[in-house]
C-alpha cells in the first residue's frame, strides 16, 4: 500500500465516520474517532455486503457510502450493548 492509498483509506474512514456520527445522533469521537469508526464500519459492510449478495460499486463515493452504512450499524450496536 503506498503513501497516497493510505491517505485516501484514511479520508474515507473520516468522512464517513464523520456521517455516521451525524446520522446516529449522539454520536461524535473526535476526527481519530471518527477515523476508527469509519475504517471499522468498511471492513463491517466489506463482510457484511458480499455475504447478503450486495454491490454498490467501485469508486470514492462508493467506497464512502459503503463506510458509512457499516458505520452507522457500528453505531447502533454501540448504542444498543451501552443501553444494556
Amino acid at each position: 500500500m503506498g503513501i497516497e492509498s493510505l491517505i485516501v483509506f484514511l479520508i474515507v474512514g473520516a468522512v464517513a465516520g464523520w456521517l455516521a456520527g451525524m446520522l446516529v445522533k449522539g454520536y461524535g469521537f473526535g476526527l481519530i474517532g471518527n477515523i476508527v469508526v469509519g475504517v471499522i464500519g468498511a471492513f463491517i459492510a466489506g463482510w457484511l455486503f458480499p455475504a447478503l449478495g450486495i454491490s454498490l460499486g467501485t469508486g470514492v463515493v462508493a467506497a464512502i457510502i459503503h463506510a458509512v452504512i457499516g458505520a452507522v450499524i457500528l453505531l447502533v450496536l454501540i448504542r444498543l450493548v451501552k443501553r444494556a
